[in-house]
């Protein structure tokens, strides 16, 4: 298998990413029991077969609420993101006692698939570097979205305790801790007010413990208050862009020189519509258009702040990548384009260990 045969090459180090939905599709497909099927082999986009084959060394592991359904399904969703201009409305916000129980389910079938030997669910920047040693896929406990998050933040305690290590305070709906931006082109993030009292408690708590605050889907004025109140990197782990691609869901090049001043990280999103400069939802995007966004962005962060979050399992990615087994092709762009030996290592993996090392306590 590639991963076994060919990471040993200097320039296809192995791959730790900033975002996957796997949880999510294997909650819908039915559960802690369907957690077998990742290492069989299942349809989406990431499972053990095929993350050998692309050499995935593993990532960010969602925890994520579905917003109740409003009739319009995701492919007309995607198809009114093929219109020139669009503006897909946030979602409204889920209840705490709605999101805790889906929430508990994926938490369930991450620790199922820690049973089963497909992973190993990391707390320290010390278990993932024994993963990468070791073979075996590493996972980070992430929330994205923290509807399951009370107000007094009892829950974050205890979802600490239990592994959870990076949160997102939305995704594209509201919380009772900030905003997120709604699926808009063209559009900059700047689309409401900033973090709540309860947010600005969220922040605190979270430097405390050490689990790194992720940016990405909040909007402009959270943001900046988190950059003025969080001690810890600025991270988005899976965003693009504006300049490239001027969709309410990118950076701007002042966010982008903030993350970098911090000493952050931001993950290049693989989703087609945040990566196009037109914001269509088409899968026909080349990896020219990919490495005009890396390197747009460590123009601004640095190439000690920049790496690769897919939204595996959650987004539809270019086809030439397709899935977790297409990376290697994505590697090959990146070496063609340029990019040497010791860069390819801190793109693939290095910045992130990096930024984990400087957030986790």
């Amino acid at each position: 298998m590639f991963w076994e045969e060919h990471l040993s090459e200097p320039t296809i180090p192995m791959i730790f990413d900033g975002h996957n939905d796997v949880l999510l599709k294997l909650h819908i497909d039915g559960g802690p029991d369907t957690a077998q099927t990742f290492i069989d082999g299942r349809v989406g986009h990431i499972d053990i077969p095929r993350a050998k084959v692309g050499g995935f060394g593993g990532g960010f592991f969602a925890l994520y609420v579905r917003s109740p359904a409003d009739g319009t399904s995701l492919d007309d969703k995607y198809a009114e993101m093929t219109q020139p201009t669009y503006d897909v409305p946030c979602p409204a916000a889920v209840p705490y006692d709605a999101a805790m129980p889906v929430i508990m389910e994926e938490i369930a079938i991450l620790l199922r698939m820690e049973e089963l030997g497909a992973v190993k669910i990391c707390h320290t920047a010390t278990d993932l570097r024994t993963c990468f040693a070791s073979g075996k896929m590493a996972a980070i406990l992430h929330m994205e979205g923290a509807e399951a998050i009370d107000s007094d933040l009892h829950a974050l305690d205890v979802l600490y305790a239990a592994g959870l290590r990076s949160i997102g305070p939305v995704w594209s709906r509201p919380t009772i801790f900030a905003e997120g931006v709604p699926f808009r082109f063209p559009s900059t993030g700047d689309t409401g007010p900033g973090l709540t009292e309860a947010g600005l408690r969220l922040v605190k708590r979270c430097n405390e413990l050490g689990v790194m605050i992720d940016l990405s889907h909040l909007n402009e004025a959270g943001f900046w208050d988190v950059a003025k109140h969080s001690d810890a990197p600025l991270v988005a782990t899976h965003s693009n862009a504006y300049a490239i691609c001027p969709h309410a869901r990118n950076l701007t090049d002042r966010q982008l020189d903030a993350i970098g001043e911090s000493r952050g990280m931001v993950g290049l999103n693989y989703a087609c519509a945040f990566l196009r400069p037109d914001g269509q939802m088409h899968p026909d995007v080349g990896f020219d258009v990919m490495l005009r966004h890396l390197d747009h962005m460590m123009e601004h962060v640095g190439e000690d702040g920049v790496g690769l979050g897919s939204d595996f399992d959650g987004a539809m990615v270019p086809a030439n990548i397709d899935d977790v087994a297409g990376l290697p092709n994505l590697r090959a762009a990146m070496v063609a384009h340029g990019y040497g030996g010791a860069l390819m290592e801190k793109l693939c993996h290095g910045n992130w260990l990096r930024v984990l090392d400087e957030t986790w306590k």
